[in-house]
């Protein structure tokens, strides 16, 4: 069976490939892709897989992208951070998915599935729209467990100026304080509201209300000043700078 791998978490992916081999699931690996950007020219270039695992939220921008910019014939499962009542769109079109953090007994189901089906789900332009209108929903999330000393405790999402992913831990930021948040970037962005924090590369997210100044940087990318930077630069990755600056217009 060969098998695409779109993520941009390089640790999910590699998660993935282990889960896979022990359902005793055979495959030959193509590749792991973490942006809709190269994903487009994957599927252009290359004959499709037999199967592909796709993140939700990649480094520039949604997967579902990639189905609007190229013909994608491959059966897809999806794996995304997003809780239940964001993704209804996939029960009612039987689309296949797992939730992060996947569960072996999840991704076992899906596997069988797709195996014993003779017509595997596939995304027509109606369900893409679907999708992508479920997905817009606004987060309600308003509270952030993290870690402090041996126990945990809740800041208010509003009080978050950005944050970041380092050795595979994320940290967050508020005015005063560096906490460890028991989530990937990918889960925590998933959560949150998207009118108000973006996900400026694949490793830092970054709320608008913390941006104090937007400077050009070299290979037509900018660079940010945020509320207590501490030791980080704050760099848009280049496919995601005019997506950026549209969404500092709204």
């Amino acid at each position: 069976m060969r098998v695409l791998i779109i993520e941009d978490e390089q640790r999910a992916a590699s998660q993935l490939q282990r889960m896979l081999h022990t359902c005793g699931f055979e495959f030959q690996l193509l590749g792991i892709i973490d942006t809709v950007e190269d994903a487009v020219q994957w599927f252009q270039e290359n004959t499709p897989p037999d199967l592909a695992f796709m993140d939700i939220q990649l480094a520039d921008g949604l997967s579902f992208e990639i189905f609007q910019k190229t013909e994608v014939s491959a059966p897809i499962i999806f794996t995304t951070a997003f809780d239940q009542y964001a993704i209804q769109a996939f029960k009612v079109n039987s689309v296949d998915y797992l939730l992060k953090p996947i569960q072996k007994d999840d991704l076992s189901a899906a596997l069988d599935k797709f195996t014993k089906s003779s017509t595997p789900a596939t995304l027509t332009p109606s369900v893409l729209q679907q999708l992508l209108g479920s997905l817009q929903v606004t987060s309600k999330r308003e509270g952030l467990l993290v870690k402090e000393g041996s126990g945990f405790v809740q800041i208010k999402i509003s009080e978050l100026l950005y944050c970041y992913s380092e050795d595979s831990i994320t940290f967050g930021v508020t005015a005063g304080k560096r906490f460890i948040i028991d989530e990937t970037i990918d889960e925590l962005f998933g959560s949150l509201d998207q009118n108000a924090f973006y996900r400026i590369n694949r490793g830092q997210i970054v709320a608008k209300t913390s941006i104090q100044k937007i400077d050009p940087y070299f290979n037509h990318r900018v660079k940010l000043s945020v509320a207590n930077p501490r030791d980080q630069e704050f760099i848009v990755s280049r496919p995601k700078t005019a997506e950026f600056k549209e969404w500092m217009n709204r």
